[in-house]
C-alpha cells in the first residue's frame, strides 16, 4: 500500500470513530521523516482511544506492521506513527494550544 492510500484509509478510521477537523499536509518534499503529518480531534480521552484503536485496526486488518504509539488519551495529545504517516490525536484544547497546523501551514492539505 502506498502512502497516499494508507493515509486515505487512516483517514477513514478516524472519521468512524467521529474523529473531527481531520487535517492532512502532504510534507514529502519537506520532511525526512514521513510523507504525509495528520491531526484529528476528539472531545474525551475514551474518543482518543477509540480513533487511535481504529487506525491500529485498520492496520492489522492490512497485514501492517504495529505503529509507534506515543501519549495517552488522559495526556490529551497521542502520536500514532506509521513511518509513511505520522497521526496527532488531540483533546480539542490541547490542539488549539499547540497550533501545529501553523507548522505545516505552506505545506498543501490532502483529501
Amino acid at each position: 500500500m502506498d502512502s497516499i492510500e494508507l493515509m486515505r484509509r487512516v483517514r477513514e478510521a478516524l472519521l468512524s470513530k467521529k474523529a473531527t477537523n481531520v487535517i492532512a499536509f502532504d510534507v514529502r518534499d519537506t520532511s525526512p521523516v514521513t510523507d504525509y503529518y495528520m491531526i484529528a480531534s476528539g472531545s474525551t480521552g475514551t474518543q482518543l482511544k477509540a480513533m487511535a484503536n481504529a487506525v491500529i485496526k485498520e492496520l492489522k486488518e492490512s497485514d501492517f506492521t504495529r505503529p509507534r504509539v506515543s501519549g495517552t488519551p488522559d495526556d490529551g495529545w497521542m502520536v500514532v506513527d506509521l513511518f509513511d504517516v505520522v497521526i496527532h490525536l488531540f483533546h480539542e484544547e490541547k490542539r488549539e494550544y499547540y497550533s501545529l497546523e501553523e507548522l505545516w501551514s505552506d505545506r498543501p492539505q490532502v483529501k
